[in-house]
């Protein structure tokens, strides 16, 4: 099926994530609504343990919801089979960990293409040429052959951004993309993502940073696995603050 222009690249419906241990029962996700529109730059906000990463791995089709309906460019994710919707994943959709999750055994050329390799039709020439201009995008180009241990945890994040933009996804998803970087680290590959957006991309971000306000064009907020308007989120930052000192509550807030 061939999604219509103005379509979200995501619908998300009644969407429920439920682990269970035993007889016990962690409601993760309750009751997610939620589109994403092509061209869009939407940041997925919240404390720790709210559900932000659960509700990314769903987006991306890491994972399968306990309830509720997903819809990746008019396809029902959950009546896909597991080859199609690994091949969707794959063809489809960019992800960016927080932890880069590079192979340390391969260089950065390698790591970049590697997902390109299970790809049918892209033949070792075209795959080149994907892979240099993804890096040549994120400013790595000159780092090639280069190992990940030789390089800086920003520039990691670079390699890893561009092996999810090598395969021309139709949204990038990138989960707490500066989290592990120092300021300086996490301030380009934000403006790297600003960039992206601004030349047509769909990005998703989850993150915990503040300074993505002025990136997105949009900013939902979870708590405690649901989506909350604006007011519900105030009241929940001042009680969450009395019970804090400034020190705690400078690294519990988004």
């Amino acid at each position: 099926m061939e999604p219509r222009a103005n379509s979200p690249v995501i619908a998300m419906r009644g969407i429920a994530k439920v682990f269970r241990a035993g007889s016990i029962e962690h409601h993760a996700l309750t009751d997610i609504h939620l589109d994403v529109r092509p061209g869009e730059f939407l940041a997925i906000a919240g404390p720790s343990g709210c559900g932000k990463t659960t509700l990314l791995s769903l987006m991306g089709l890491l994972d399968h919801p306990s309830g509720g309906e997903v819809r990746f460019e008019g396809v029902e994710a959950g009546q896909l089979g597991r080859v199609a919707r690994s091949r969707l994943r794959n063809e489809r959709i960019g992800y960016v960990f927080q932890a880069f999750n590079l192979i340390s055994a391969m260089d950065v050329f390698d790591n970049v293409a590697l997902p390109l390799t299970y790809r049918s039709g892209i033949g070792r020439r075209e795959r080149r040429e994907r892979v240099l201009r993804a890096l040549e995008d994120v400013g790595m180009s000159h780092r090639a052959r280069h190992y990940p241990a030789q390089l800086s945890g920003g520039q990691q994040q670079r390699v890893a951004v561009a092996r999810a933009l090598a395969g021309d996804p139709a949204i990038l998803l990138a989960d707490e993309p500066t989290g592990s970087l120092d300021l300086a680290s996490g301030e380009r590959i934000m403006a790297l993502l600003g960039r992206l957006h601004a030349e047509g991309r769909t990005i998703c971000v989850v993150t915990h940073e503040e300074r993505f306000r002025g990136a997105a064009d949009r900013i939902v907020r979870l708590l405690d696995g649901r989506l909350v308007d604006e007011t519900s989120y105030a009241e929940w930052q001042r009680e969450a603050g009395s019970g804090l000192d400034e020190r705690q509550l400078a690294g519990s807030l988004p």
